[in-house]
């Protein structure tokens, strides 16, 4: 065995030889430190220091945010600020864990009244990060995370908080996870429905080496849209290698009729149940139970599968059981703004081994943002504008052109695919519910489905952006390429993305649509030119034909728009 020893702010860190430990680091942003002793298995005495976990930022940590880098009052967060890394979690109470979410959750609100994106997605998962950096010990066991919104608390939890201010600005924090950034990173989240195909390779290199870090990937329901998700846990359970899912439900779906009906419920019964499924004793006797059966006889064996999948069937919510079918183990659902419950059941499945893959339905809530800005009174003005100044968009100039042509031609349809909808393409989808398809994060399945809307004589106008058309490639050459159908891709943010950093910029669209030899592909300099290829696009019936334009503002302070007229000359064997 190894000793080490390390000082931080809180408490005393201790665990049982042959626990897993966490990667220590110093902390130099209180004044109490506390010496401790720690053991761990030799071959993990590696020792992280706290400069190193802020790598591309030269090593920049420190628990309390700089001064001056927020203007305005700020609520009063003690424990937040002796909090420099996750080791100094372990020791609080649960009262105090609760308060920390709760500062966290004032922090977040005060750095979101401060600038113009959103942070409602990592207010809605603190209890959850909270817990999960509790029960693991990042950065040797490893946290995936598929959506990078949901990563702030984590950033903030992990050394970054001083840098809070530079997110997603030039030299700063990324607005993903990033391993250039931090070794608490484990790995890249700006696309959405890779964690846990990653996760599971994480895993099985694990297995290959004989370590025993554990693999723990957060997806959410966005991540459920897309094909790649499903493809990660069947493998995974095929393969029936140790790692955790954590599902983040936040309750919101693509059908308003589904939102509007009933929902997963938490309640004492639940909680019970979950706490049931993720124990020891209760895993090892229904494996115990599974291997008396096989001995009986097959047949044994498969009728008591099924009456366990049935019973677990009905004691879980609706759908649970596709996840017993992939081969996760499924257990949930569990309160996401419950601490206690969130350690508890953590626990639990961390010390599980030799179980396979586990999946835990974590209900949270999405609109968690409007509660805690009452509770904090932190103030969310804007700056104040001009009545008669409202900044456009490209993708205003869009719509606009969409109802105009739509309005003169009913066969012309919208497809929407992504994780984000911008305000615009709600009103085109209040005003034409019937012609508008929105598919969420499954960019292969819009490009497919938008083929077989052409071959049905409909008019698809498939919106995509750039950075996530780049997984649609072999779709876009093999379904409407090859075909010759006429789908009108509109490609969104295109060119460089500024501050949602280099994933999600849109740079190759260009040199990848053009190389197809029936795709005509055009490029507005200004909003009228938009306009037009919108127009062309709608009347051009020969092929596949793709436009791209940038996010951000046009530089123009009228609100008019006129028709689009239709460009002249283009063709397949001449694009533009």
């Amino acid at each position: 065995m190894a000793v080490a020893s390390a000082r931080y702010s809180i408490g005393i860190f201790r665990r049982r030889h042959g626990d897993s430990a966490s990667a220590l680091a110093e902390s130099e942003s209180s004044s109490c430190s506390f010496p401790a002793r720690t053991e761990w298995p030799s071959h993990l005495s590696t020792t992280f220091h706290s400069r190193s976990c802020c790598k591309r930022l030269g090593g920049r940590m420190n628990s309390l945010p700089d001064i001056g880098d927020f203007n305005g009052e700020k609520v009063p967060t003690p424990i937040l600020d002796l909090v420099g890394n996750p080791i100094h979690l372990k020791n609080l109470s649960i009262k105090e864990l609760k308060q920390l979410a709760d500062e966290i959750r004032y922090e977040l609100s005060f750095i979101s009244s401060k600038s113009d994106y959103s942070l409602r997605a990592s207010l809605a998962v603190v209890d959850l990060t909270i817990a999960l950096h509790y029960v693991f010990h990042a950065p040797v066991d490893k946290l995936l995370w598929d959506t990078g919104e949901q990563t702030y608390a984590h950033k903030m939890l992990t050394g970054r908080r001083s840098l809070m201010h530079t997110l997603r600005k030039k030299g700063g924090l990324s607005g993903y996870t990033s391993r250039s950034e931090s070794d608490y990173d484990a790995f890249g989240a700006a696309h959405g429905c890779n964690s846990v195909s990653a996760g599971l390779g994480m895993a099985i290199a694990r297995d290959c080496k004989g370590s025993w870090e554990r693999v723990v990937t957060i997806i959410s329901n966005e991540s459920t849209m897309a094909g790649q998700s499903y493809e990660a846990m069947s493998n995974a359970g095929y393969l029936d290698s140790n790692m955790i899912v954590i599902l983040n439900d936040s309750r919101n779906s693509l059908h308003p009729k589904l939102d509007e009906g009933s929902k997963t419920s938490i309640n004492a019964l639940s909680s019970t149940l979950s706490k049931l499924q993720s124990s020891k004793s209760f895993r090892r006797l229904r494996e115990a139970a599974k291997g008396v059966t096989k001995k009986i006889g097959m047949g044994m064996h498969e009728l008591a599968a099924k009456v366990d999948e049935y019973a677990r069937g009905m004691l879980g919510p609706s759908g649970s059981t596709l996840f017993e079918e992939l081969g996760l183990y499924y257990i949930g659902p569990v309160d996401g703004h419950n601490i206690e419950d969130l350690i508890s059941v953590l626990q639990e499945v961390a010390s599980l081994d030799s179980m396979g893959p586990v999946l835990v339905h974590v209900i949270t809530k999405g609109n968690l943002v409007a509660d805690v800005n009452q509770k904090n009174e932190v103030s969310t003005t804007q700056p104040e504008v001009p009545v008669n100044f409202h900044p456009r968009s490209y993708t205003d100039y869009l719509v606009e052109a969409l109802v105009m042509e739509t309005e003169e031609d009913k066969d012309i349809v919208t497809v929407h695919a992504g994780s984000v909808m911008e305000p615009s393409l709600r009103l085109l989808q209040e005003k034409f519910p019937d012609n508008f398809f929105d598919v969420g994060m499954a960019e292969q399945h819009a490009v497919t489905f938008s083929a077989g809307l052409s071959c049905g004589g409909l008019k698809p106008f498939c919106i995509i952006p750039s950075a996530l058309l780049q997984r649609t490639y072999s779709q876009v050459v093999h379904d409407v390429d090859q075909q010759k159908l006429p789908v009108r891709f509109a490609i969104s943010n295109a060119g460089l993305a500024g501050g949602n950093g280099p994933v999600q910029s849109g740079a190759f669209d260009i040199t990848f649509m053009s190389c197809l030899p029936n795709m005509v592909v055009m490029a507005p300099s200004n909003e009228g030119e938009l306009v037009d290829m919108v127009a062309t696009a709608a009347h051009y019936d020969d092929g596949p034909i793709c436009f791209r334009y940038p996010s951000g503002a046009v530089d123009r302070t009228d609100n008019f728009i006129r028709s689009g007229l239709p460009l002249e000359g283009r063709s397949a064997e001449g694009q533009s």
